[in-house]
């Protein structure tokens, strides 16, 4: 860890640090616009999210930190964070500049990581967010009074709005280019106390590069905290003596116990002592202080009966919407993706080529297109949710749920990302100290309903759930949707359970404390770009992977090609390569209502869950004589046996179907991510078997209890 400054003329490297819940991502959204990207730190899988913003002749560089309170880490993602501050050997990531975003209305607690920080001594800008809800609470922040007291730039802003954004650009790009004052004055240890730290500080200055402010800082926190010997000690490498460190920690412990000094907590206690003297000057109250209408809010929305009621009401009436106003967007979707394709078979001699690009490529990736306006209509909706506060306060009510299934509430963030894709819930599982706990939640994060689901959802749903209205109020369509995504809800629960007591490690219990953010008016322009980044990642893996598997189906469910079939054998495309499978797996699902084009799709769809819409619609295209694209829930309708002449799927083998997708492990990328972080195959593999069996399971039981009972 070196806490010198580095410079670039022409590229900077600033750092984005703040505690959760400032308005950190407000602000990094704001500096870089669309200039963003998403990777990973080296050698590690946390992710990495970096953007940019140019001025003059100079592009600087912004990385967005993990949220977190000290330079003490609790979590893998507080690890990181530290190791880029301190320019850590352990990661090789050096910033020039460090921006500490902090909620104006709450400096008490925020500058505790800054006072951290500057002992550091690299530049360093306090960004002073959310301005306007200091006003609000009646706070009066004298902004050149903390720039004195503090020794560095302070910006105030108002990051939702764009309010000073430019101001720090500039002065990011100003201060970049100067070197780091001493603050070294910023936090007052008494001397008894500093004369104990003396020898170990020496020692350290004497066998790092620190700086002597930072190795004070350092000293103060090995002494006051066992935990900080563990994270420091990997970056010493063989250049100090872990051991002889431990012995000048002991030695000082109880020179200062014989001198009465409590050194327990005292980094804590000295720099807090200082805040609150540096408060107490620049900060004052401009009025009563009264609780608003957050608190009467929280009383309601956190109840334990009100609050789930509420959120059960909340996702029903998205639902609902979904399924009123998405059908138009559909229709146009819809119906540009047919003029393509009859577009493309009048420009192409039929034949091969011509069944390739209408059948396969239009007709594959059309009809997962055609569902992109629900899934915009989903992620505006939650993005609203979430921009307001109440996603926090759902994670907060959750708690109780999760203590029941034998975890924490600290499980709760990963598994509502998880709405949205297994793959960021299950990375950000690294927030959860225990490891039996991350464990448990990485294993059944995979149940809640994704994006991936949706389409697959909206199909089936839409081809055999009957019209009208429970009571007036929701219609079937909503109800049905809403039941699926509560079904996902409870397998986890019982799963978490059963996983608490198979699993034999220790752990498994954790503290959960949350800090809710205060109530907050969306912000629509970020919504909107939150959208366009999930219509962005959705198109361009139908560009990718559904286009890839449309290709290969297609070519297996034309070849090989028989000049002359008797009806005995079938269609021709049950006699291609992609049929013969089919067939030979049907078997095996029948018990749950499901033919030989289900069991391809099943598949195929094990590379992403929305492929199962796309494999079908090549199949029926490719069964359909006629040029122009087939309307996949008609024909999913009017299919029938040719054996019987029955219709091949009935309400019950549908449900049967929508429960498999709710509980099956149907995504190549979730897997390869559990492998990933678990550093084995044992727990991906556990994972598949555990959910591919009871969704068999289930689905048998709703399609066959179903059918004998309602026919």
């Amino acid at each position: 860890m070196n806490p010198t400054a580095s410079t670039a003329t022409h590229s900077l490297s600033v750092a984005l640090v703040g505690n959760p819940n400032t308005g950190k991502t407000s602000v990094f959204n704001s500096l870089t616009g669309l200039h963003q990207k998403v990777g990973n730190y080296p050698g590690v899988t946390v992710e990495k999210k970096t953007g940019l913003f140019t001025d003059g002749d100079t592009t600087v560089n912004i990385i967005d930190l993990p949220g977190l309170y000290s330079l003490l880490p609790k979590s893998l993602d507080d690890k990181i964070a530290c190791d880029i501050l301190t320019d850590s050997q352990a990661l090789e990531t050096a910033v020039d500049l460090i921006v500490l975003v902090a909620d104006a209305s709450n400096l008490n607690r925020n500058l505790y990581l800054l006072t951290q920080i500057l002992d550091i001594g690299k530049p360093v800008i306090l960004a002073l967010n959310m301005m306007d809800m200091a006003v609000k609470n009646g706070l009066s922040v004298d902004v050149a009074c903390l720039e004195a007291a503090l020794g560095i730039p302070v910006v105030p802003l108002v990051a939702k709005k764009e309010k000073g954004i430019d101001d720090l650009k500039r002065a990011i790009t100003v201060l970049a280019g100067q070197p780091a004052l001493n603050h070294s004055h910023h936090i007052d240890v008494p001397e008894a106390f500093t004369q104990s730290l003396k020898p170990l500080c020496d020692y350290l200055t004497e066998h790092t590069d620190y700086t002597q402010s930072y190795c004070r800082s350092l000293t103060l926190r090995l002494v006051s905290s066992d935990d900080a010997l563990k994270y420091y000690a990997r970056d010493w490498q063989q250049r100090v003596d872990v051991q002889q460190v431990k012995q000048h920690v002991h030695h000082i412990r109880k020179e200062l116990e014989e001198k009465e000094i409590n050194w327990h907590m005292a980094e804590a206690r000295l720099r807090y002592q200082w805040i609150d003297r540096i408060l107490k000057s620049c900060v004052s109250r401009t009025g009563e202080l009264k609780a608003g209408i957050g608190a009467h809010l929280d009383k309601i929305l956190t109840h334990p009966v009100a609050g789930p009621v509420i959120f059960v009401t909340i996702f029903a009436g998205i639902f609902q919407t979904i399924f009123a106003f998405a059908e138009i967007p559909m229709g146009w979707i819809e119906s540009g993706m047919n003029m393509i394709g009859v577009w493309a078979a009048s420009h192409i001699a039929p034949g091969l080529l011509q069944s390739l690009i209408v059948d396969g490529v239009i007709a594959g990736v059309g009809s997962v297109l055609v569902f992109l306006p629900q899934i915009l209509f989903l992620f505006f909706f939650l993005g609203i949710l979430e921009d307001t506060g109440y996603m926090a306060r759902v994670a907060f009510m959750m708690d109780r749920v999760m203590r029941g299934a034998g975890l924490s509430g600290r499980s709760v963030i990963p598994l509502l990302s998880s709405f949205a894709c297994a793959i960021p819930g299950i990375m950000s599982t690294r927030t959860i100290h225990d490891w039996k706990e991350r464990l448990i939640t990485i294993l059944i994060a995979p149940f809640m309903s994704c994006s991936a689901r949706l389409p697959v959802y909206i199909l089936i749903i839409g081809a055999f759930i009957p019209t009208g209205t429970v009571m007036g109020i929701i219609s079937y369509s909503a109800l049905t949707m809403l039941t699926l995504y509560l079904l996902g809800i409870l397998a986890a629960a019982l799963s978490a359970i059963l996983f608490k007591k198979w699993i034999k490690m220790p752990g498994g219990k954790s503290s959960f404390v949350m800090e809710l953010p205060p109530y907050r008016r969306p912000s629509i322009k970020w919504t909107m770009l939150q959208m366009y980044e999930r219509a962005r990642i959705f198109v361009s893996d139908a560009g990718r992977i559904i286009l890839a598997i449309t290709i290969v189906l297609w070519f297996l469910a034309s070849f090989p090609r028989t000049e002359q079939i008797s009806p005995s054998q079938g269609t021709p495309i049950e006699q291609s390569y992609a049929g013969q499978f089919g067939k030979l797996i049907e078997p095996l699902i029948k018990p749950l209502g499901f033919d030989w084009k289900i069991g391809i799709g099943l598949i195929t769809s094990f590379a992403a869950r929305e492929v199962m819409v796309s494999t079908l619609a090549t199949i029926y295209n490719l069964e359909d004589a006629d040029e122009t694209a087939v309307d996949l829930r008609a024909a999913l309708i009017k299919d029938t046996d040719p054996r019987t002449g029955l219709p091949t799927y009935t309400l019950w083998s549908a449900l049967a179907l929508l429960v498999y997708y709710v509980l099956a492990m149907q995504c190549m990328a979730t897997v390869a991510i559990v492998r990933r972080e678990t550093n084995s195959w044992r727990w991906p593999l556990l994972m598949i078997v555990y959910m591919t069996s009871l969704a068999y399971l289930a689905s048998f039981a709703v399609y066959q209890v179903g059918t004998y009972l309602w026919g």
